[in-house]
């Protein structure tokens, strides 16, 4: 099979940014707002928990830094997003081998791909199952398997869209980007002040409980020690992290302590919620270094929503 002979037009007057890992979480739809607040002239942008690159993705097709440095501590991940970059025909048509192999109503395909994942970490069987999983909500057990299950409404992205995806991710980062696998910390470690940092990490509200959607948790005073070590190099970055769901906080706010910049983004209605039948809207925070420059229409919560929900700017 050859998925690029069947790909979706990628080109000139696109308007839509390529986005082929399409997983709950993702900063796709707040990347315009969040883009806001990147400084001018950077020459590195770090994205140290990757996930699907959406702030790498949006800051590259805008044109917003030099050189990138993508990483994650779950090596699966970036072995896909370097497969993405590096060789986009060959991913996209293993997935297509993928998706066409798949038939409605025969769930017994995805559990054995999830199977034969969790066994070998292959990036392509992972990038099927975050296609085709419950509201592309990945979910992992204690031992970092993947445990999300089938959604049977529908069957994935289409290989022409993912293939479209693909060669536009290529098209914007081959050749202008590093890949890293490892803690966050050593990852950004040669970070300057001329360079940025992106961060997404585990929020606390899903690094406890029963609901773990990450392979790896942190918990809150390990993020402020690493923060504090980026001040302390000036190295200046922008952070989501935590915020509140039908008004219910996901954890404590950071430390005022930091001197952060602390906003809240409204991120629409909560798909975790809409699965188990109920309707909430989702505010995520952002936490900013002094010095960032705040656009005059500051896209986000009104104040006297974020008054009502208990939180206010840490600095302004």
């Amino acid at each position: 099979m050859d998925a690029v002979a069947n790909c979706y037009p990628f080109g000139t007057g696109q308007v839509k940014m390529p986005h082929p890992v399409p997983y709950q979480g993702s900063k796709r739809k707040l990347a315009p707002i969040i883009g806001r607040y990147l400084p001018q002239g950077i020459h590195t942008l770090y994205e140290p928990f990757a996930g699907s690159a959406a702030m790498t993705i949006y800051a590259a097709y805008h044109r917003r830094a030099s050189r990138f440095v993508i990483a994650d501590s779950f090596e699966p991940i970036i072995r896909l997003l370097r497969a993405i970059v590096n060789e986009p025909e060959k991913t996209a048509n293993q997935y297509e081998t993928l998706w066409e192999g798949q038939r409605d109503g025969d769930n017994e395909y995805f559990n054995n791909i999830r199977d034969r994942y969790n066994r070998k970490w292959h990036h392509v069987d992972l990038l099927y199952l975050i296609c085709r999983c419950v509201k592309n909500a990945i979910r992992f057990n204690k031992s970092g398997q993947f445990t999300q299950s089938v959604d049977k409404r529908r069957l994935g992205m289409h290989p022409g869209k993912m293939c479209s995806g693909i060669l536009g991710v290529s098209s914007i980062l081959r050749g202008r980007v590093e890949f890293r696998v490892g803690d966050w910390l050593e990852t950004t470690a040669d970070a300057r002040p001329v360079d940025f940092l992106y961060m997404d990490p585990p929020y606390l509200g899903t690094s406890i409980g029963r609901d773990k959607r990450y392979h790896q948790q942190m918990m809150q005073n390990e993020l402020v020690g690493g923060l504090e070590n980026l001040m302390q190099r000036q190295v200046p970055f922008a952070l989501s992290y935590d915020g509140t769901t039908g008004g219910r906080p996901y954890g404590p706010l950071l430390p005022e302590s930091l001197g952060l910049t602390h906003l809240l983004l409204h991120a629409g209605t909560s798909a975790q919620a809409t699965l188990v039948g109920r309707k909430e809207e989702t505010f995520e925070s952002l936490y900013l270094t002094p010095g960032l420059t705040l656009p005059s229409d500051r896209l986000m919560s009104p104040m006297s929503k974020q008054i009502s929900l208990g939180f206010s700017p840490a600095a302004s």
